[in-house]
């Protein structure tokens, strides 16, 4: 495994019932970028990305992530090992201020239990380190707002900065855009750029345009098997990719 891939898939498979969701795929990310993973409905993204976050075991096939194997660890062992991803559903405590939700996230690199229970004097500490990261988000006028107060783009920017107060490695991003109005596509498309810088990201996403815009590298998924791969350029000219996946976004 080469130093400049973070995470690389070898062969990566699994079988439902004598169904092959996802057969032989290979994947090279490699670090300071942004890669896409996309494909038609039913291609086996989403079954894909669960295996690459160790929500489901593979039937065969390898995972190393920063050059430890972590084909059999949980999805907590490599969160700790600095590979952490989103949801499609937002994951916020509705019921605390944003300022709150980072400051339990920054709970996380002390290595000790959360202190729910302790006077909030404990946490204040945390407090110039969380105000940073809703800097860097473009929270900073939210900070006090309640988190179920905010939009739906908010509450994904938010998520994203609790994401940050992890330290990841690496960021998986599960369709970062869906259920979006236009002005919060723009918002966190450029968010996620920015927050880019040193970083690495995987993204499922359908939005082609969002694609085009930020990712370095895309691999195309059809039937669970790589169709393709390449930037933007190259893969939306591959006239297999039109077929499967650009065809049927325009049909």
């Amino acid at each position: 495994m080469s130093s400049d891939i973070i995470l690389q898939a070898e062969k990566l498979s699994i079988q439902f019932k004598g169904f092959w969701a996802v057969k032989d795929v290979d994947l090279n990310i490699r670090r300071g970028t942004i890669h896409a993973l996309i494909g038609p409905n039913g291609a086996g993204k989403t079954t894909c990305f669960n295996l690459l976050t160790k929500f489901l075991i593979p039937t065969s096939g390898k995972i190393h992530f920063d050059g430890q194997d972590i084909t059999r660890k949980g999805p907590a062992e490599i969160a700790q090992l600095g590979m952490v991803r989103s949801f499609q559903i937002s994951a916020v405590f509705p019921s605390l201020s944003v300022l709150e939700n980072v400051t339990i996230a920054l709970q996380r690199n002390r290595g000790n239990s959360f202190d729910f229970w302790k006077r909030d004097t404990s946490l204040r500490a945390l407090n110039p380190r969380a105000e940073e990261l809703l800097e860097e988000v473009g929270l900073t006028s939210y900070r006090n707002h309640l988190a179920n107060e905010l939009s739906y783009g908010r509450k994904r920017a938010l998520e994203i900065a609790t994401t940050l107060a992890l330290e990841p490695k690496m960021m998986l991003l599960d369709e970062p855009m869906a259920g979006m109005a236009v002005e919060d596509i723009d918002r966190i498309t450029e968010l996620i750029r920015r927050v880019s810088k040193g970083r690495t990201i995987l993204m499922v996403e359908h939005n082609l345009s969002v694609v085009a815009t930020l990712s370095d590298q895309i691999t195309v998924l059809a039937r669970g098997q790589v169709l393709a791969e390449g930037d933007y350029a190259t893969v939306s000219a591959n006239p297999q990719v039109l077929e499967a996946y650009m065809g049927t976004a325009h049909a």
